[in-house]
């Protein structure tokens, strides 16, 4: 039995398969989220999953989880996210998912949500707002973190991602370091994602997931404005995905207890 978990972002859509067939991958969305739900449905063939068949249940989650037609489940982000943070962190945790287009600190209370919150639609305070200004510093990601860790802050004080790039141009045109400029852009992204949670009472647990997850300087810094640790997780881009999976597990199984 294969149980497959599709988490399908704004940026990137991730897949995490339990059972007979092992795997995890990501891969852009693009402009189609039906199209993406396609190539992942031709990916796991190739692996030997035939989402078609009895033997495997799909839980599709995320962004576009509407378009994955042949999901046995739709599941919200929220409990996705909170049942692969769960599983990566503890029973007792809370959850901080620095996505592409939002951010969501998610509360977890003897395994089970809590409390949640999400940010506005503005990305500001979202891992697409970092992509948006490496690509103007002429960077990728990791390297927009190196700069940043040897760079001096520079404020970046707006609200609105336009504005904000509006600082970051004149920044260059003053010829300030590009290390300065990139500190200052962590430092405002890590700023905006800890107001958020600092909103409700966290517990001692914290972890990062989303694209950021990884990112040792980012959560450093992240913790520091929260005042609280905040622990990276290796593969906490597919905790959404790996919730799904986990979901598909559970739910198969108690229909079949019935």
């Amino acid at each position: 039995m294969d149980y497959i978990g599709i988490d399908i972002g704004s940026t990137a859509a991730k897949v995490v398969a339990r059972g007979d067939h092992e795997m995890a991958f990501t891969l852009p969305t693009g402009w189609s989220s039906k199209e993406t739900a396609r190539i992942i449905r031709d990916r796991l063939g190739q692996e030997g999953v035939d989402v078609s068949d009895e033997s495997a249940k799909v839980v599709a989650t995320g962004y576009g989880r509407v378009a994955v037609e042949y999901a046995d489940y739709v599941i919200t982000e929220i409990t996705c996210h909170a049942r692969g943070g769960r599983e990566m962190g503890s029973d007792d945790c809370a959850v901080i998912d620095v996505g592409g287009q939002d951010t969501k600190v998610i509360l977890i209370s003897h395994g089970a949500v809590q409390d949640f919150l999400m940010n506005d639609k503005c990305s500001a305070g979202t891992g697409k707002f970092l992509e948006i200004m490496a690509n103007r510093l002429g960077v990728d990601l990791g390297e927009l973190f190196d700069m940043a860790e040897a760079g001096q802050t520079l404020s970046i004080s707006s609200l609105c991602t336009v504005f904000a790039e509006s600082e970051v141009i004149n920044y260059i045109g003053e010829g300030r370091r590009r290390e300065d400029i990139a500190a200052g852009v962590v430092d405002s992204v890590a700023a905006k994602v800890a107001q958020l949670a600092m909103r409700k009472n966290l517990p001692d647990q914290i972890i990062l997931t989303g694209g950021l997850s990884d990112s040792r300087y980012f959560t450093k810094i992240l913790s520091e404005k929260i005042g609280k640790t905040v622990s990276p997780t290796d593969r906490g881009r597919y905790a959404g995905a790996l919730g799904a999976a986990l979901l598909a597990e559970e739910k198969t199984k108690r229909r079949k207890e019935k």
